[in-house]
Parts: C-alpha cells; sequence; structure tokens
C-alpha cells in the first residue's frame, strides 16, 4: 500500500512513516500542503495522513482538493484540536477518518489499514492462494500452516502480488506499490525481493516469471 504522511511537525512525520514501513507500507512524507498537492498529482497514494493544520496550503484546502479530485485516496485527517465540533468539520470536509493528537502509533496504523483496504477493489483481509495465507491486520503470512519470516518488503511485495489474484504484475508495478518513490527504478532490488520472498516461500514455487513481462502469483 502506497500512503503519504503530510505533517509539518517532522519528529512526528518520520516516526509514522517509520511505523507504516515496519508493517510493509510504502510511504512518502512531506510537511506542507502545497508539496502534498504536488505529490498527490504525481502519484497514486492509497491512504493520505493529513495534518490539519498545515503551512503554505491548509489541511483543510488539501482535503478538498484531493476529494474534488476523484480518486480513490482515502484520508486519515489528524489534529490537536479535541471537541467535537472539529471532528464534524473535518469529516464534512470529505477525509474519510478522524484521529486526535496524541494518539497510540498502533490506533494510527490501524486505521490506515482500513482506509486502504477500502481504497481499492474490495478483498478480504486474509487471503489465502495455493496453500499461502497472508494476514494483513496481524502482518503475518504462512505456507501450509508454516509461518514465513519475512521483511516488510517481502511482505509487501507477497501482498501486491497475491491480491493480482493470478494477474501479471510488472516490476514497475511492484515498484510503484511496495516502495517509496525515492527508490531507482534502474536497480535490480525488485528482482532480488522477489528471489528472497520465492526461497522463503519453499516448493513447489508460487511465483512464476513472464520473462520480458513481470511476475505472476500461483491461483
Amino acid at each position: 500500500m502506497r500512503v503519504l504522511v503530510a505533517e509539518d511537525e517532522e519528529t512526528l512525520a518520520h516516526g509514522i512513516a517509520e511505523a507504516l514501513r515496519r508493517r510493509s507500507m510504502a510511504v512518502d512524507v512531506c510537511h506542507d500542503g502545497g508539496t502534498a498537492l504536488e505529490m498527490l498529482s504525481v502519484d497514486p497514494y492509497a491512504v493520505l495522513v493529513l495534518d490539519r493544520d498545515l503551512p503554505v496550503v491548509h489541511g483543510d484546502e488539501v482535503c478538498r482538493r484531493t476529494v474534488a479530485g476523484g480518486g480513490d485516496t482515502r484520508i486519515l485527517m489528524l489534529t490537536a484540536a479535541i471537541s467535537i465540533r472539529d471532528r464534524v468539520e473535518g469529516l464534512g470536509l470529505g477525509a474519510d477518518d478522524y484521529l486526535t493528537k496524541p494518539f497510540a502509533l498502533a490506533e494510527l496504523i490501524a486505521r490506515v489499514q482500513a482506509l486502504g483496504r477500502r481504497a481499492r477493489p474490495a478483498l478480504p483481509p486474509v487471503l489465502e492462494l495455493a496453500g499461502v495465507t497472508l494476514d494483513e491486520p496481524r502482518h503475518q503470512a504462512f505456507r501450509d500452516g508454516r509461518l514465513l519470516s519475512l521483511s516488510p518488503k517481502e511482505f509487501a511485495v507477497l501482498t501486491v502480488l497475491m491480491r493480482a489474484e493470478g494477474a501479471i504484475v510488472t516490476a514497475e508495478q511492484l515498484l510503484e506499490q511496495a516502495w517509496d518513490r525515492n527508490m531507482d527504478p534502474f536497480t535490480n532490488t525488485v528482482r532480488m525481493a522477489v528471489m528472497t520472498l520465492r526461497r522463503k516461500l519453499g516448493d513447489p514455487p508460487v511465483i512464476t516469471t513472464e520473462a520480458g513481462v513481470g511476475y505472476r502469483f500461483a491461483r
């Protein structure tokens, strides 16, 4: 899942980003509303974690424009305001969810995961294909009942491949959905991640390479 964190408190922003990355999400960060709008116009984010009080362009305006754009991005609005009126106003702008500061990172992660499932064609949070079980909420994967020890990036790649439900996934799509925007597209990062994931999944192989096209997960 691709997430944009727009928060002007840099320590908080990077703390949120690292927590989400540990849950295998691709996360980009910005610190003002103008930059957030630019990034949203370029990259397809599943979820926007949006501080309401951003500089340059206020978070309210970022929310309005994002919703007016008609895309699939879901918005989790953050604010220090705790009144019911403030929460109602935020949701009235088109935000999908609202979280007041201070908050527990575990709750933010759970809310982002829930919004991410709404940002794409509905699929169950637990997937089972070819003897592999993927439990996104618990961040666990199993092969024939055996718990797999996957890195956050390997888990992200497995998620993208399994959610494609047998369709071919290109290396570009994997980069777009599982890596941050600063990843060099000309590296062999995707190939290496798929190779180590294959090894950990074991035999018989469930990920095939379609020469010159991409990768496919067995159905």
